[in-house]
């Protein structure tokens, strides 16, 4: 049995995932190879894409980049990274915040509010833990977060650790370099 699993082009993806993916594609110049890949599971990509909407619309863009660019960079997501630098520039965020927050080392930035360090602080304990024995790092950032805010930051860290496990998983390549290469 072969471990490779198909890639699909966009004629060869189901009508109403083609559909969704058309204007990225189009904004991008390319079907990312997630999205080659992740077409075998039409129906699960569409959620997750669905699922990846709500959170940007939950979150204020900034939060959202910390959280994706912190997951992928402690994942070793090289694919996610590269691509949140780049919409972190496109949304107006410095490359210096966007080093700051790939460096993964919240206590010794002096670029991110308090709000962003709280977050990455609990995203990071988080990531290591499993999710286990965050409550001090949970109150600290709820204690200046909404509880939607709050809850959206926690399911956005799950939602980039499932991107990072199959990124990893069949070892695919970034399509595009760090903007720091």
């Amino acid at each position: 049995m072969s471990n490779t699993i198909p890639r699909l082009e966009m004629d060869g993806l189901r009508e109403d995932l083609a559909q969704y993916l058309g204007p990225r594609v189009k904004r991008l110049g390319y079907l990312g190879e997630l999205f080659k890949c992740a077409g075998n599971a039409p129906d699960v990509i569409l959620t997750f894409m669905h699922f990846t909407d709500a959170l940007k619309e939950a979150l204020p863009d900034r939060l959202t980049e910390l959280g994706a660019l912190t997951v992928a960079s402690y994942m070793e997501n090289r694919y996610e990274r590269h691509q949140h630098e780049r919409l972190s520039e496109k949304l107006g965020f410095p490359r210096s915040w966007i080093s700051e927050v790939v460096l993964l080392a919240p206590g010794s930035t002096t670029l991110l509010t308090e709000v962003e360090k709280a977050a990455q602080i609990y995203a990071l304990k988080a990531l290591r833990t499993r999710g286990l024995d965050v409550d001090v790092e949970f109150a600290a950032m709820l204690s200046i977060l909404t509880a939607s805010e709050a809850m959206a930051f926690v399911m956005l860290i799950g939602r980039y650790v499932t991107h990072a496990m199959v990124v990893n998983t069949l070892k695919l390549k970034p399509p595009v370099p760090s903007i720091f290469e």
